[in-house]
């Protein structure tokens, strides 16, 4: 999809979203052939012409000022995580042409993630690929260290591998945010042709995947829950919690968090007796 199709879904999708009630205008009694918000109610709310906010939801309005952006976001009433979208689409970066340089894990990282050594914790990086795990958190989720390195990758895992479905509890809502987290990246990185090739590899093979991809949502996974099912220990459920280093932003550490004194610490200690280091 081109950056002017994608500028246009995304615009399109979320003003179709809200209603004019819900952004505080009056209705003017006139019949709406449109979801949501017109193009000239959008312009109001943010301050621009609707010739202008046309142009832009077209992709021909140029680069906007971080402004123009922000007050976008305020009238579409945006998230975080499509507060960076929409700046990521709009900033029109120029093409790398040099292949990305491989992602490595600091030794400190690693250290760390040794350290938790009674809490399942990973490093993933760009295109969600999994740089490092620890051992709980290879036997809550898959033996990554196991696979070929290509196929080290948090989304391929969730959506691809067949255990997934039966392991991951809310399988179509962990599914269907993982598009999402894939969504933004392809944002921050449009021009990174291996999250290309993994979104092509999903859409053939996943048949959900293309109706939550032009669902345009996009998610930032900073916290939450998580619940598996374990052949070995049953029902676990964690709180989680992601972190970037601050000098290198895509990298993200996860650790999940059971409850003191729950079932879930109690099979993690099984857990951790019966798989390997």
């Amino acid at each position: 999809m081109s950056r002017s199709s994608e500028i246009a879904d995304f615009l399109r999708s979320r003003r179709a979203r809200i209603t004019p009630g819900r952004a505080g205008l009056a209705g003017d009694g006139r019949a709406r052939r449109v979801p949501g918000l017109r193009r000239g109610e959008v312009a109001r709310l943010a301050g621009v012409s609707t010739e202008y906010y046309t142009r832009l939801e077209q992709g021909r309005a140029g680069t906007p000022s971080p402004e123009v952006v922000e007050t976008l976001a305020r009238a579409l009433q945006l998230d975080l995580a499509e507060r960076e979208h929409l700046g990521n689409l709009l900033a029109r970066p120029l093409p790398d042409r040099r292949a990305p340089a491989p992602q490595r894990v600091r030794p400190g990282l690693h250290l760390m993630l040794q350290n938790l050594e009674h809490l399942p914790a990973f490093i993933f990086g760009r295109c969600t690929d999994v740089l490092a795990s620890n051992h709980l958190a290879r036997a809550v989720l898959t033996d990554f260290d196991a696979l070929p390195a290509p196929r080290r990758n948090l989304a391929r895992y969730y959506l691809l591998a067949p255990e997934a479905r039966e392991r991951v509890v809310d399988w179509p809502e962990v599914a269907s945010e993982t598009a999402a987290v894939l969504h933004l990246e392809a944002g921050r990185h449009p021009h990174d042709r291996r999250l290309a090739d993994l979104v092509g590899e999903l859409t053939l093979c996943l048949p959900e995947f293309s109706v939550w991809w032009n669902d345009h949502r996009v998610m930032l996974r900073t916290h939450g829950v998580k619940r598996y099912r374990h052949p070995v220990v049953g029902d676990l459920r964690f709180s989680y919690e992601s972190f970037q280093p601050p000098d290198d932003p895509d990298q993200t550490l996860c650790v999940y968090l059971p409850d003191p004194g729950s079932a879930t610490a109690e099979a993690l200690k099984v857990l951790g007796r019966v798989s390997p280091p």
